[in-house]
């Protein structure tokens, strides 16, 4: 694997916040392929807003082509990997000389961008045509959608059921406080340590029921539990045993699997102590771009790797579009600085840029 006139091959499978600024990052120094499902990058923390507001999508949605310009985009899942090559799930086999894994959690996504748009509306149209709406799961997603729904529809019902004990479980109970006080003082009701049965659900009833007995009526739902980690295809490959006892795969100090001089992990998919948010993945691309450029010129001396170093437990919350809650290492804000960080225009200008796309549309 020494540097050569010869670009060497650097498959990256998942494009999502890590892989797909990997990716760009990648693409002038080595032959890159990228494994993703879909043909577009998404920008993940402007979802919530698209689903109050689908023309924010069409600034968060980006083919691949726009600027993936040098490499190849491979549209399909990775199902196998071998020490040598990647099995998608059409049979094809593509062979690396660097891996880099980036599958992060597992979704149901359109394979369009297109289509993609398209379901930002009909969730929109569900929304607008519900009096009442059920959220179920307290995280972030959960707040953050309560947030924007009562914002832009203060005259809809929103019930929020947690089975947590307080929301935002991720971060420190002030913050935890801050975000219920202000959803109640939206009229949003908020049920703690209670969960609901997802399988047992009709939603043509209109009529949930809590682990607790009580009964909701609403005219639609979202559910904002989470999803799990996108690494259960490892389980039957040669990197079984680098996975920990939660699924994730667990990196040295350069975000290489350990034991693997060759392959990487990067984004949620890592056991790296911090919390997994978009803005520290972009961090992990940034490590892993400089550690493969080294590797692949043949320059990384004993010790010459860059180190990533754990994010600080630092945490933006949107309460709709002028307010927020943050949560810093020895103080909680929250309002309209929180807000002016991040609610307005979620990051996505900047996001963008750095994928040397211009922050608004042409």
């Amino acid at each position: 694997m020494e540097g050569g006139n010869s670009k060497r091959r650097l498959v990256i499978i998942g494009g999502g916040v890590a892989g797909g600024m990997l990716a760009k990052t990648m693409q002038f120094h080595a032959d890159v392929v990228l494994i993703d499902p879909k043909e577009y990058f998404e920008i993940p923390w402007a979802r919530l807003r698209a689903v109050v507001e689908p023309a924010f999508a069409e600034r968060s949605l980006i083919n691949y082509n726009e600027y993936l310009t040098n490499g190849r985009l491979v549209t399909s899942s990775a199902i196998s990997v071998t020490e040598t090559e990647v099995l998608t799930k059409e049979g094809h086999l593509i062979p690396y000389d660097y891996l880099v894994i980036a599958t992060g959690h597992t979704t149901s996504q359109p394979r369009s961008r297109k289509d993609r748009l398209r379901q930002f509306v009909e969730e929109n149209e569900k929304i607008r045509s519900s009096n009442s709406i059920l959220i179920i799961g307290g995280g972030p997603t959960g707040v953050e959608l309560a947030g924007e729904i009562t914002v832009d529809f203060p005259q809809k019902k929103v019930t929020l059921v947690h089975g947590g004990s307080r929301l935002l479980q991720f971060v420190g109970p002030k913050a935890s406080d801050k975000a219920l006080a202000w959803l109640t003082s939206k009229r949003v009701e908020v049920l703690h340590g209670q969960s609901v049965d997802l399988s047992a659900i009709s939603e043509s009833d209109k009529v949930f029921r809590t682990s607790a007995g009580e009964t909701i009526h609403a005219d639609c739902f979202f559910d904002c539990t989470g999803t799990p980690l996108g690494s259960s295809w490892l389980r039957e490959t040669f990197l079984r045993n680098s996975l920990d006892m939660h699924g994730r795969l667990m990196v040295d100090e350069h975000l290489r699997v350990r034991g693997k001089q060759n392959i990487f992990a990067v984004g949620d998919i890592t056991d790296v102590k911090e919390i997994k948010q978009g803005f520290l993945a972009q961090k992990h691309a940034e490590v892993a771009a400089k550690n493969l450029k080294l590797l692949i010129g043949g320059g990384a001396p004993r010790g010459g790797l860059k180190e990533y170093k754990p994010g600080p437990k630092i945490a933006i919350v949107s309460l709709g579009r002028k307010e927020g809650v943050a949560h810093f290492p020895y103080v909680t804000l929250m309002g309209c600085i929180p807000g002016k960080i991040k609610s307005g225009d979620l990051f996505v200008g900047k996001t963008r840029k750095q994928l040397g796309l211009p922050p608004g549309l042409a």
